[in-house]
């Protein structure tokens, strides 16, 4: 590493208070040279789709977060003022409820309960965690993120008593998602336990005349917000889906807007070095040979990004992991992700990227400002910030003499502006990168494929409730059930779904262990 290639692969932009450094990459001046035409399709190919291209085949549906932030450039009048309004309710609910003139069944809502799955939960959540301050936070936010009872417990244990003064989002695009309805259901029976009414306290924010919005116009819920079909889960935190809990917990949304409105800006230049969201495209096919071939590891050295990585999760790999390319062709694409936060990963498992299999690439994201304020010296001249940068800097160093690469994200601050500008920089960046490898990531038929295996699971466990309610008490061992219900080729599947109902003591179903174990039979005693 030396002076002269950090000063020739590290990118500033003042503008943004961002610097992207590839200088620990693989990457070449040719590169430049060598991928600007495909940029150049890359670029032409964002243009088209901010002015309205179908980018989704699949369901003949644009792709349009990037008008969320800046509603002028929406493709007809009618969405602009779609999007205005919206942004206004949201900014007039949040107001009437930090005033009381909204609140709950026991006073003023002082807990927000946000029901979702996947990006309904994981953007809402980072910047819940990014952003909030309990020293100024107007309300407590909390989550059902996912169907697991105990943890929905857990949840409700935190809410306590403050349940009638808790104001639940309820956020599904179809409405029909079974995770979230499973929270809501869960949610509503919470309330009735206590003679609360949970229709006094639910919000829904859904696509018009879903099943969702149907019974919150039908219940008469306090409030809905819009979900648009030109908007995935994984690009919604900057409509209504993030910005209701947002406002609600007292963070700025306008700034939240602006700061991704004025990436975006920068991200459409129309040339490599001079777009921060394509040097970071080029950088990850430049580390996976375009396919694939290594993970990316986020480590970002500031605990209010903690939550970043997961939220890349989604957004990267939901966007990237495709099985075909745009022609049919099998190509299996996808860039696994993963990460932590510094200094934390010094004591986890930098032990191994350093000296383990060489079969990922590390993002660090490096924030210059510390705290707000003045920090007290644990030594003599040396702050704690001082060591966690001294962290980031060896780890780095220590990375580099192992020849496994790095990119380093610098930001000067968190910000309000500088969270929504680094979730902005990376859907742009998402988007050129499915364009230079030739993919579409605006689908996710593998989602789907999941929701309806899980659906089958369902309606196979039903099945082995009324068989064993039909056998007068005979116990079966999973093949001899398997076959009962007219599928022997399931009967580890058979296994499996019974030994979960025998253990929550669904129907009166019970296990007998076996020997070996999985000659165990089920039966539900006469």
């Amino acid at each position: 590493m030396t002076w002269e290639r950090y000063t020739q692969f590290a990118f500033d932009f003042p503008e943004a208070n961002l610097n992207i450094d590839l200088s620990r990459t693989g990457i070449t001046d040719s590169d430049f040279q060598d991928f600007e035409s495909r940029f150049q399709k890359a670029f032409d190919d964002m243009e088209a789709l901010e002015k309205g291209a179908i980018a989704n085949p699949d369901e003949d549906r644009m792709v349009g977060h990037y008008w969320l932030r800046d509603p002028d450039r929406a493709p007809s009048p009618e969405l602009t003022d779609e999007i205005v309004s919206a942004v206004n309710r949201i900014k007039q609910f949040a107001a009437r409820v930090h005033s009381g003139e909204l609140s709950g069944t026991q006073g003023i809502f002082t807990d927000v309960l946000v029901i979702g799955i996947g990006g309904s939960a994981l953007g809402p959540q980072f910047i819940a965690h990014a952003l909030g301050n309990p020293a100024s936070n107007r309300t407590r936010t909390h989550f059902f993120d996912n169907t697991d009872p105990d943890g929905i417990d857990l949840t409700l244990e935190a809410i306590g008593e403050n349940l009638g003064r808790t104001l639940c989002l309820v956020v599904s695009k179809s409405g029909g998602t079974a995770e979230t309805r499973n929270g809501m259901l869960e949610a509503k029976a919470s309330f009735e336990r206590v003679g609360l009414d949970f229709s006094k306290h639910a919000v829904a924010i859904t696509g018009a005349d879903s099943k969702l919005d149907q019974t919150a116009q039908k219940e008469g819920w306090i409030e809905r917000f819009p979900m648009w079909d030109w908007v995935g889960g994984r690009t919604s935190v900057l409509g209504p889906v993030g910005l209701v809990p947002a406002a609600l917990q007292g963070i700025d949304i306008d700034a939240l807007l602006t700061g991704a409105r004025s990436m975006d800006a920068i991200t459409r230049r129309n040339q490599i070095k001079e777009n921060p969201s394509a040097l970071l495209a080029l950088g990850w096919h430049k580390e996976t040979n375009g396919a694939g071939e290594k993970d990316m590891v986020v480590l970002p050295y500031k605990d209010r990004l903690l939550l970043f990585s997961r939220y890349l999760q989604q957004l990267i790999m939901e966007s990237l992991g495709k099985e075909r390319d745009l022609d049919g062709n099998v190509v299996n694409q996808g860039i696994a992700v993963y990460g932590n936060k510094g200094s934390t990963d010094q004591h986890a498992y930098v032990q191994q990227l350093r000296e383990g299999v060489s079969n990922f690439f590390v993002t660090f994201i490096e924030v210059l400002e510390d705290r707000n304020g003045n920090s007290i010296d644990v030594e003599e001249g040396v702050t704690s910030g001082d060591y966690l940068h001294g962290f980031y800097m060896g780890t780095r160093d220590a990375l580099s003499e192992k020849d496994r690469n790095s990119i380093t994200i610098t930001a000067s601050r968190i910000s309000t502006e500088s969270i929504s500008g680094l979730i902005a920089l990376y859907e742009r960046a998402v988007s050129f990168y499915a364009s230079l490898v030739g993919i579409n990531a605006y689908h996710q038929p593998g989602v789907e494929a999941g929701k309806k295996a899980a659906g089958k699971a369902i309606d196979l466990s039903l099945e082995i409730v009324k068989a064993l309610e039909n056998a007068n008490g005979e116990a079966f061992d999973a093949p001899s059930l398997a076959t009962r219900i007219g599928q022997p080729e399931k009967a580890e599947l058979v296994y499996k779904l019974a030994s979960h109902l025998a253990a929550n003591g669904k129907k009166g179903i019970a296990k007998s262990s076996g020997d070996p174990w999985y000659c165990s039979t089920f039966s539900i005693a006469q």
